[in-house]
């Protein structure tokens, strides 16, 4: 198989690294994720014009993209800008899901989140669910001119923000059921709904959403009643090869500043990059990270295979993007000794987003003992 990219993906590759360098150096990065915003809307909608948000998106929902390998070349170059913008929230899970399942109304959305107009958040996991998909604890009534959703959703990306929310919610069965999973798209205006907005450590923004009575149509329903779970896991796997492409892009500038310190920094007469502890640890790095990129090259090419070699070849990127991650982190601090814990090395903000990227979406033991059930099945 050949896993060199095309020239469309090549051509969008250079140009969104050239746009990230030129306009969203470090300092212009760290001023978006401190606002109370926790991201820019004018460089939102500049990602979109740029057509960054469509390669997101197949040809029939509105881009020109939308495979494993077009998501892959996106975010590992949003990874080396440390970007703060929507892009997973909005674009790969909620407009994901509106992709996969909506209806015409409803895919009318999409037009709105390919321009960098609306935002929409995905208000899926709970406080209680763990990294468990299926376990959804909102309910979903029928009432005679629709639905009301009672619940609460925890850690929703720019849920303060958004404008609209696709949410889970239990229509039927057991609170851990696969099946009885129900989506919505609500009004994030709605009444009943009420966001707690804060920033996370390492940057951008998140909510905890409270759902009391809220009353939506019947046309709020995405897709078929019940049977959500499978559109859940499939928007789910795009955010976890997301998540792996922005690692690997974050490992690759963390790597490139320590050789670049270890060149520059001298000790008794000499680079401290000459002493061969030091080499040895380098290299057993760098192997780690091509690694990483082998583990990503594999996910993305698994993305339209069959659900078990999909799902299996994303946990496998995500476990060892969990281990690679948190090694690389803690071995650039240490040979970068003392400076490498100072906030205003951007050395410092890239290890911290690598240890919360194993964190999203599930976490290294969990997608590990999801790769061996999954080898049962």
């Amino acid at each position: 198989m050949n896993f060199e990219h095309n020239e469309d993906r090549r051509m969008l590759a250079d140009s969104l690294d050239r746009f990230v360098t030129e306009q969203y150096g470090f300092a212009t990065r760290d001023r978006i994720a401190r606002s109370p915003q926790g991201y820019s809307s004018e460089l939102w909608r500049r990602f979109a014009e740029l057509g960054v948000v469509g390669a997101l998106f197949a040809e029939r929902d509105g881009g020109y993209g939308g495979a494993g390998f077009d998501i892959a070349v996106v975010f590992e170059a949003l990874g080396r800008g440390l970007v703060v913008e929507p892009f997973l929230g909005t674009a790969v899970l909620a407009g994901g899901v509106i992709a996969a399942a909506g209806d015409d109304t409803q895919r009318g959305v999409l037009a709105k989140i390919l321009d960098g107009t609306t935002l929409a958040a995905f208000a899926h996991g709970e406080p209680d669910s763990g990294f468990e998909l299926a376990r959804v604890a909102t309910t979903a009534r029928r009432t005679a001119g629709g639905w009301v959703l009672d619940g609460a959703k925890a850690v929703v990306l720019h849920g303060d923000q958004a404008d609209l929310f696709v949410v889970s919610a239990r229509t039927a069965g057991p609170v851990d059921a696969q099946e009885g999973v129900s989506l919505f798209l609500v009004n994030a205006r709605t009444p009943g709904i009420a966001t707690r907005g804060y920033r996370l450590v390492d940057g951008g923004r998140a909510a905890e959403v409270s759902l009391r009575g809220v009353e939506v149509g019947a046309q709020a329903l995405i897709g078929s009643e019940g049977g959500a779970f499978p559109i859940i896991e499939r928007v789910v796997g795009t955010g976890v090869l997301a998540l792996v492409a922005e690692a690997v892009g974050a490992m690759d500038v963390a790597k490139e500043a320590t050789l670049d310190y270890l060149r520059t920094r001298k000790q008794f007469g000499v680079p401290i990059g000459s002493f061969q502890a030091l080499q040895h640890r380098m290299a057993d790095l760098l192997l780690e990270v091509e690694q990483a990129r082998s583990a990503m090259i594999n996910a993305a090419a698994a993305m339209d295979a069959d659900r078990v070699t999909r799902e299996r070849a994303l946990s496998a990127a995500k476990v060892s993007i969990g281990r690679i991650g948190a090694l690389v982190a803690e071995e650039c601090i240490q040979m970068h000794g003392g400076i490498g814990m100072t906030w205003e090395l951007p050395l410092a903000h890239y290890a911290k987003r690598l240890v919360m990227i194993d964190h999203q979406l599930g976490d290294e033991d969990h997608h590990l003992e999801r790769y061996i059930a999954l080898g049962r099945s």
